[in-house]
């Protein structure tokens, strides 16, 4: 367990400028550590209403996650998908950091506080397949705006929706694959 929990925190520091500063750190009075996004993952960050149905599916399925971080105060979920500078998400409510955007990560032993982890990285690397993430996006609004009562709010911006109707989940959410992905899969 203790050489698991030292390749999750190797793995995760070295996307640090300074990996040892990192590490104190996490150590320190925050426990929070600032990390740059686009060499060993971008970052998809969603609102939790839609995140938390749509991280159910995905640990239904069988290949690894890969961790997925909540904000307590944000109300938001990041998921962490493997580097694509070309690649992006669209949708209301959703959030895409890559090359050039940081994000503030605690310790990965951390599930308690403002910033925890979901699943923690596992140090081997394992990243969220982005079109399964998109998939389980989609299934998750999907379910969400069927149990909605009649006049409605999108789950994702909170805009009113006439007559109860709320936009398709295709709509709402969706990845726009680079040239060499295969739109049908990973």
């Amino acid at each position: 367990m203790q050489t698991a929990m030292r390749q999750a925190t190797e793995w995760l520091a070295a996307a640090a400028t300074d990996p040892r500063e990192c590490k104190r750190q996490w150590h320190g009075e925050t426990g929070i550590a600032v990390l740059a996004c686009g060499r060993f993952w971008d970052v998809l960050s969603v609102p939790e209403e839609l995140a938390m149905p749509a991280l159910d599916a995905l640990l239904g399925i069988p290949q690894p996650p890969g961790p997925a971080l909540a904000d307590a105060c944000a109300r938001r979920v990041a998921f962490f998908l493997p580097p694509d500078p070309t690649g992006r998400w669209i949708g209301a409510g959703i959030r895409y950091s890559g090359k050039g955007a940081w994000i503030a990560v605690p310790a990965p032993n951390r599930t308690v506080g403002r910033l925890r982890w979901l699943i923690p990285p596992n140090g081997t690397g394992a990243l969220f397949v982005p079109a399964a993430v998109e998939l389980a996006l989609q299934l998750a609004l999907g379910r969400l705006s069927s149990q909605a009562p009649t006049r409605r709010r999108c789950p994702t911006c909170g805009a009113s929706a006439p007559e109860g109707r709320l936009p398709s989940a295709d709509t709402v959410v969706g990845h726009r694959p680079t040239a060499t992905q295969d739109p049908a899969g990973p």
